[in-house]
């Protein structure tokens, strides 16, 4: 098992904030493995989640920890490509804080030990990552520890009668030989192959 105690958020948010540098303006509106969001909004929903665990770290607990996910559609602001790498930044450095995961914290409007919060705030930066690089036809090679610990959790989650299934929506069935990344994606409720021709997956 991946030690999330110690892992480090910069790597991964740096993959991340590298794919936002990557967006073209005319590619906004492009569709997403997530149905609900256009481009906009998953970049929206990304800079939204990095304030929320960069706050849950600090254990600043307010309005930015106490809001669910879904409770409003996501907003982004017209500065997001200075924001949305700063506020990656600015994650990634609360974690690094040894007190971050300790005692308890709140996320999402979810009580949780600072490890899990932890555990959590990685496996949105891979996964989100992952949407954001399909959605907008770039390359993505997650950080290998990120990745790890993100599959080992999702995997715990979807092994977890009382959850009644994967974390994001319904596991989707990936080949056991099957890239990590592929395997993470599948339990995380996404099709390996979804592109935004189709909306669901290649030919």
């Amino acid at each position: 098992m991946t030690d999330t105690t110690t892992l480090g958020l910069g790597p991964q948010a740096g993959i991340v904030a590298r794919l936002v540098a990557g967006v073209p303006d005319t590619g906004l509106g492009g569709r997403t493995p997530c149905p609900a969001y256009a481009v906009a909004d998953l970049l929206g929903h990304l800079a939204g989640l990095a304030v929320a665990f960069r706050d849950a770290a600090r254990k600043d607990l307010g309005p930015t920890t106490a809001t669910a996910p879904g409770a409003a559609a996501p907003s982004l602001s017209a500065s997001w490509r200075a924001d949305l790498p700063r506020v990656l930044d600015e994650l990634a450095e609360a974690w690094r804080d040894p007190a971050a995961r300790t005692g308890m914290t709140r996320a999402g409007g979810v009580d949780l030990p600072g490890d899990v919060a932890a555990a959590v705030a990685v496996d949105e930066l891979v996964i989100h990552g992952w949407d954001l690089a399909r959605a907008t036809g770039q390359e993505y090679v997650p950080d290998q520890a990120a990745l790890r610990a993100s599959y080992e959790f999702l995997l715990a989650a979807a092994q977890d009668e009382s959850r009644g299934g994967g974390i994001f929506g319904a596991v989707v069935p990936v080949p056991d030989d099957a890239p990590l990344l592929d395997r993470a994606v599948g339990l995380s409720g996404r099709d390996p192959a979804w592109t935004p021709l189709t909306g669901r997956t290649e030919p």
